[in-house]
């Protein structure tokens, strides 16, 4: 495993360590109505996250996404270690917009108006995979 990431593999890590250092800043104060709204919409997906306070939750994704954010953001953090971690991260948004309703058009997977702000994360996802899949292949 290499120890600082390629020079091509800046710009999409800094591009998406950027987005989600800026949200993860952002949760970081968050109200009591806020956070109740963010753990709503993710207990209503991820059932196993009801039991949790959700100041206690919003506080937890604060500080994972400033982690992950800055851990893309420094080029000596791996490449594999940053994008297993963000394509996990991708995945779990985009499994809000899979299962929130709402999110999608009825029948298939284009969004609809509301859903457009959870499917553009996508492309968190292409990143994260690009990652971990150039480093498996590098360490052939």
């Amino acid at each position: 495993m290499r120890f600082f990431a390629r020079p091509h593999q800046l710009p999409p890590r800094l591009a998406a360590g950027a987005v989600i250092l800026n949200s993860g800043l952002g949760k970081a104060d968050a109200d009591e109505q806020t956070a109740a709204g963010l753990h709503g919409m993710a207990a209503n997906t991820y059932p196993f996250l009801r039991d949790m306070d959700p100041v206690a939750f919003t506080r937890l994704l604060s500080r994972c996404e400033i982690a992950l954010g800055t851990a893309l953001l420094v080029p000596f953090v791996p490449s594999l270690l940053t994008g297993a971690a963000l394509t996990g991260f991708a995945a779990g948004l985009l499994g809000l917009y899979l299962k929130t309703p709402g999110m999608r058009k009825d029948g298939g997977l284009r969004p609809s108006e509301q859903g457009i702000l959870l499917v553009k994360d996508v492309w968190l996802l292409g990143i994260g995979l690009g990652l971990v899949i150039e480093e498996l292949q590098a360490a052939d």
